[in-house]
């Protein structure tokens, strides 16, 4: 398949141009070749653009891309993985804000979905346009069980800061580095938050406003998209995919 074809539809379904974000978000690097396999992955790193060659993949979607903000010199670590990739004829695409905030295939809405909650509404906010989502647990459950569920779908351990109610009937989500939206999630009445990754800063902040902040990992949180969007690619349009596992940990 032509990879303009495929860059044409990504573009439209996730609605690249309407969501202001740092990330160049869409095609980052074309490597002027046909698309037969795609690669799905978190990052960018070496490492996975290795696996998307070994797989034979012609084109990596990533959420976190190479290009960020300003222009970025084509030199040392980074100009060695454009070469890599031109070399390999690796095509590279990113979408990073309107990957966490899409309806279908979000990490967001996607893991909400995932969870089995309800009655599910836009949720925080990135640069005025809705990123996160909520909902109602049913029935509701105790929070240390909700955690346990988190973790079968993520396939790592929940930190848990046991701020608000035992029983968990609401939730918010924002996946990632969204520490801060715990403070949100207090002020709508929310039993509970989760997103990826905890900051010191915040941690008073659950126990103070008497919820329960969750974090599941900044990378597992955002496996969730990626995945998602790999097999929406393959279903619509008959590429098929390979999801590229690369933890950080975090």
């Amino acid at each position: 398949m032509k990879l303009s074809e495929i860059v044409a539809w990504l573009d439209d379904y996730l609605d690249i141009e309407n969501y202001p974000d740092a990330s160049l978000n869409g095609l980052q690097l074309d490597a002027g070749t046909d698309v037969e396999r795609i690669a799905v992955a978190v990052d960018s790193n070496l490492g996975t653009l290795e696996q998307a060659v070994a797989l034979n993949a012609q084109l990596l979607i990533v959420h976190h891309g190479m290009f960020w903000g300003a222009p970025k010199a084509i030199t040392g670590a980074h100009g060695d993985k454009v070469r890599y990739m031109l070399n390999n004829g690796l095509s590279l695409y990113a979408a990073h804000i309107p990957l966490d905030a899409h309806r279908e295939v979000g990490n967001n809405w996607g893991f909400a979905g995932m969870i089995g909650l309800e009655e599910l509404e836009d949720f925080g906010e990135y640069k005025g346009r809705p990123i996160g989502v909520k909902g109602r647990l049913k029935p509701p459950m105790k929070r240390r069980e909700l955690a346990q569920m988190i973790e079968a779908q993520l396939g790592e351990p929940v930190m848990v800061l046991e701020g608000g109610p035992d029983t968990v009937d609401t939730l918010g989500i924002i996946s990632g580095g969204a520490a801060w939206d715990v403070v949100t999630a207090a002020e709508q009445g929310l039993d509970a938050f989760l997103t990826g990754e905890p900051k010191h800063e915040v941690f008073y902040e659950a126990f103070e406003r008497r919820i329960n902040a969750m974090y599941g990992g900044h990378y597992m949180t955002e496996t969730v998209g990626v995945n998602l969007l790999g097999r929406k690619v393959e279903d619509e349009l008959g590429v098929p995919f390979n999801f590229i596992y690369v933890p950080t940990g975090l």
